[in-house]
C-alpha cells in the first residue's frame, strides 16, 4: 500500500534537467513511468563556444551571461521544453567541490556537531564558509560506527552567475549538483548488490566514486594529465582494494557495476584496468543496462547521463 505521507516526506523533483559543461550543454525530459527503467521524452545537446563556460571553483565561470542564456534558450526551444520553469541542473565538476567528512568522535550536542563540521569544511574547502553555498547529507555510519556526511559546496558568487542565467529565462533551479553526482544516480537507483564504481572524466582529470548499498564510500577527484590517468586510476583501485579488505570479510566480487563517462577513458580500457587489478569480468555499463532507453543511436549517453540522472529522480 502506498505511504500516504510520501508526498510530504519525499522531495519532489522535476522531470526536466539541464547539464552544463565546457563546450556542451544537454537538456532532457524523462517519462515518469511506474515500472523499471525510464524513457526520454525529449532530449537535445548543443555545442558551446569554448569560452562560454570556464569551469573553476575559484574563478568566474560565465564571462557573458546573456550569451549563455541565449544558447540555453536555443537548446530548450529545439527540445520543445522552453515552457518548463522548474529544473534540476548539473554543473561542471570543477565548479563544485564535494567531500565525504568522517567524524572521529561523536559530538555531544548539535552545537558541537555544527562546530566540528564547520571546522572540517573550512579545512576541506580552503575557503571561508561565508563565501560558500553549502549543502550536506548524513550518510550511513562507516564500519567503525563513525558518523559521515556528504558535503557539496559552491562559491556563492559563482552560483549567482548561473542562477542569473536561469533567471533571465524565467527558470527556477531547485537542485544544482556537480556532474558526477547526477551520473551517480544511475548506480544508486538500479538495484545493484555489492559495490559499484563511477569514473567520470573531464579534460583536467577524473572523479571516482565507490558506492556500497547506495551510499558513497569513497570519493576522489584527481587532477592529472592525460598520460597519467591510467596510473592514477590504478592507484585508486589499489586503495579501494585495501579499504574493502579492511572493511569487510565478504568473498563476493569486489565490484558489481562499473559506469564510465566522459572522454578521458575508453570504456573498454577502464574495464580492463578494473578486471586486471581487482579480478572479475566486468563490462562498463551502457544506457540500456541502466534502464534508460535512448530514442536514437545518435544521442550520446555520456552527454546526457548527468541531467538524465537527476530527471529520473522524478519517478
Amino acid at each position: 500500500m502506498p505511504n500516504p505521507l510520501s508526498k510530504l516526506i519525499k522531495p519532489w523533483y522535476p522531470s526536466t534537467a539541464l547539464g552544463l559543461e565546457k563546450g556542451i550543454a544537454s537538456i532532457v525530459e524523462v517519462d515518469r513511468g511506474r515500472g523499471k527503467g525510464c524513457r526520454l521524452r525529449r532530449a537535445a545537446t548543443i555545442s558551446l563556444g569554448e569560452s562560454l563556460i570556464q569551469p573553476g571553483f575559484d574563478q568566474p565561470n560565465v564571462p557573458d551571461r546573456s550569451e549563455l542564456a541565449a544558447a540555453v534558450y536555443e537548446l530548450a526551444t529545439s527540445a520543445g521544453l522552453i515552457r518548463h520553469k522548474r529544473w534540476s541542473v548539473t554543473l561542471p565538476a570543477a565548479t563544485i567541490r564535494t567531500l565525504i567528512l568522517t567524524l572521529e568522535t561523536r559530538p555531544g550536542s548539535q552545537r558541537e556537531l555544527e562546530e566540528v563540521l564547520a571546522w572540517k569544511m573550512d579545512r576541506g574547502f580552503g575557503v571561508p564558509l561565508d563565501e560558500l553555498s553549502v549543502s550536506r547529507e548524513a550518510l550511513q555510519k562507516d564500519p567503525q560506527g563513525r558518523d559521515r556526511f556528504l558535503v557539496v559546496a559552491t562559491r556563492i558568487a559563482v552560483l549567482e552567475e548561473y542562477e542569473n542565467v536561469f533567471s533571465t529565462l524565467g527558470w527556477r533551479a531547485g537542485l544544482i549538483l556537480p556532474r558526477h553526482l547526477g551520473e551517480a544516480q544511475w548506480l544508486k537507483g538500479n538495484g545493484f548488490r555489492g559495490d559499484t564504481l563511477l569514473v567520470s572524466s573531464s579534460e583536467v582529470g577524473f572523479t571516482a566514486m565507490v558506492f556500497r548499498d547506495k551510499q558513497p564510500m569513497i570519493l576522489r577527484s584527481i587532477l592529472c594529465e592525460e598520460e597519467e590517468r591510467e596510473d592514477e586510476f590504478y592507484r585508486l583501485l589499489l586503495f579501494y582494494r585495501d579499504r574493502r579488505a579492511a572493511d569487510t570479510t565478504e568473498a563476493s566480487p569486489m565490484l558489481s557495476g562499473l559506469l564510465v563517462t566522459g572522454n578521458g577513458f575508453s570504456k573498454a580500457r577502464a574495464s580492463e584496468i578494473v578486471n586486471e587489478t581487482l579480478g572479475g569480468n566486468l563490462r562498463a555499463l551502457e544506457a540500456e543496462d541502466l534502464g534508460l532507453h535512448l530514442p536514437t543511436k545518435d544521442l550520446s549517453f555520456d552527454a546526457i547521463a548527468a541531467p538524465a540522472g537527476l530527471a529520473a529522480l522524478s519517478r
